[in-house]
């Protein structure tokens, strides 16, 4: 599905816009301020994609995993919807809500709340049974894609300006504790439904200012441990990497960040020799998950949300607090407008993650290295 740009061939490549904000009592909100926030920032995008992320949005199913997949033909449904049968135990499925709105040729959009069949294979848990089908799904006719997998979550994007999407999948209706959004401005990917932002696995969702040159290399990398990227556009990696790194292979986010936006060979060098050699070992081990290229990124999951910028920062990224209420944004008007009198504000350092939690959230992994501000 290729989308004409309505500007031209004009490209700018410091453009996309993100904003994120999270309530750290786990209080839910809904849409008002985040499509606000985004409107501000009209300019960054082109109307060629938009999204949010919602955590905490089903509490009714909040034990089952939500399933959005976006359908290109009947066909694609009638196959998707065998496989599903065959590996899950179907809760309740229904098409999503939508109205008439200044989108772009939007697809079927159907919602699923599943729970996977007690039978797998011995050695394979839930997390990785569910990716595993999500793959098959999205590889398998070509014209089906999940593009939201994890419990009491959702992503709701498409082709249009951000508020656009909001009033296509009436967002009003809608509330969650964390809310982390996105407004494209392709560059070298084509603007299609499943190319926007967020990008999802299981409750782990990624948007991204920015271009990721390494995107080859990174995908070959995590094509070895059973990912398959068919979204069309670089970011889809981060998603899948940091799937990889923290929830399988237990990493913490001090460590991902030296992974993402790892520290050159020459400033290694010049460290105290114990960081040094962890930082030269990280560099060894992952260098194919460097993500070489300008970028700014909010990754979310329940209980926490994090924001990081490449190590020279050429891609802004600025955040504040107000009282319970931790943002992220590409420029400062956008939290500005939705809360005047922030009590911090503050542009962190290039390569250094900020990170907002739940203040009842335990991490499941040790922070090995100093580095970043908790709120």
């Amino acid at each position: 599905m290729k989308v004409i740009n309505p500007f031209g061939d004009d490209k700018d490549f410091s453009a996309c816009g993100i904003y994120a904000a999270m309530n750290t009592e786990g209080n839910r909100f809904g849409s008002k301020d985040p499509v606000k926030a985004m409107a501000n920032m009209h300019d960054r995008g082109n109307g060629l994609g938009g999204g949010f992320a919602v955590y905490g949005v089903y509490p009714d199913f909040k034990e089952h995993y939500a399933f959005h997949i976006m359908y290109l033909s009947k066909e694609a449904k009638e196959r998707t919807d065998k496989t599903l049968a065959s590996k899950f135990d179907i809760v309740y499925d229904e098409e999503m809500q939508t109205r008439p709105a200044n989108v772009h040729n939007p697809p079927l959009v159907w919602r699923y709340f599943v729970d996977p069949k007690k039978q797998r294979p011995e050695n394979q848990n839930e997390e990785d049974y569910i990716i595993e089908a999500i793959m098959r799904i999205n590889t398998e006719t070509g014209k089906a894609f999940v593009f939201s997998s994890g419990k009491d979550m959702g992503v709701f994007k498409g082709v249009g300006f951000p508020e656009d999407v909001a009033d296509f999948f009436c967002l009003e209706d809608y509330q969650g504790y964390l809310w982390s959004c996105h407004s494209r401005f392709p560059t070298n990917s084509p603007g299609w439904w499943g190319g926007a932002h967020p990008f999802n696995i299981l409750d782990w969702t990624v948007v991204h200012n920015g271009e990721l040159s390494s995107y080859g290399i990174n995908r070959r990398y995590l094509e070895m441990y059973g990912y398959k990227c068919t979204m069309q556009t670089d970011t889809e990696v981060l998603a899948y990497a940091v799937d990889l790194l923290i929830r399988r292979q237990h990493l913490p986010i001090s460590l991902v960040a030296q992974i993402f936006a790892a520290p050159l060979w020459e400033e290694i060098d010049r460290m105290e020799p114990k960081q040094a050699l962890l930082l030269r070992t990280l560099r060894q081990t992952y260098g194919s998950l460097l993500m070489n290229g300008p970028f700014s990124i909010v990754i979310a999951h329940h209980g926490e949300m994090i924001g990081l910028t490449d190590r020279i920062k050429l891609r802004p990224m600025v955040a504040g607090q107000n009282g319970d209420f931790v943002y992220l944004a590409s420029e400062e008007s956008a939290m500005r407008l939705v809360a005047p009198n922030l009590d911090k504000f503050w542009a962190p350092r290039g390569g250094e993650p900020v990170v907002a939690r739940l203040k009842n959230y335990k991490p499941k992994t040790i922070e090995v290295l100093a580095g970043g501000q908790t709120q």
